[in-house]
């Protein structure tokens, strides 16, 4: 398999913005991690294989259905890369959340193995209805 670069982060986004689920997974490794920005544990919640991955991608669509990450710039070095971003969304309750991000990413085998999420602490704000 090739070595991923900055046109595959690229597309594995666009995957993530389009929530096609399919997609993001099988650009990902059967035994994938995805530490998610918040959580109880030292790396936030992790989600540890394809079917945890999967449940928690749909999991966070569901929770801010118009989820975003927009503004990209994708960097690979080696067996590593990176995906600088500004997240948006909207929760169900109202909420709407903006910030900057990174996704540091471990490659394998052509494939993502770990997608660890860090996200700008911004407090959400209230969605006006005009």
């Amino acid at each position: 398999m090739s070595q991923p670069d900055a046109k595959f982060l690229e597309a594995f986004a666009d995957a993530l913005n389009r929530h096609d689920i399919d997609a993001v997974m099988a650009m990902m490794t059967d035994d994938c991690e995805f530490h998610a920005v918040g959580g109880p544990e030292l790396l936030g919640k992790s989600f540890i294989g394809q079917e945890a991955v999967r449940a928690g991608l749909r999991a966070a669509w569901e929770n801010a259905p118009d989820a975003e990450w927009v503004d990209g710039v994708h960097q690979v070095i080696g067996d590593r890369g990176y995906s600088e971003s500004t997240y948006r969304g909207t929760t169900a309750d109202g909420m709407r959340s903006e910030a900057r991000m990174i996704d540091a990413f471990t490659f394998r085998d052509g494939k993502i193995a770990v997608k660890n999420a860090f996200r700008k602490q911004r407090p959400a704000t209230p969605v006006r209805g005009d």
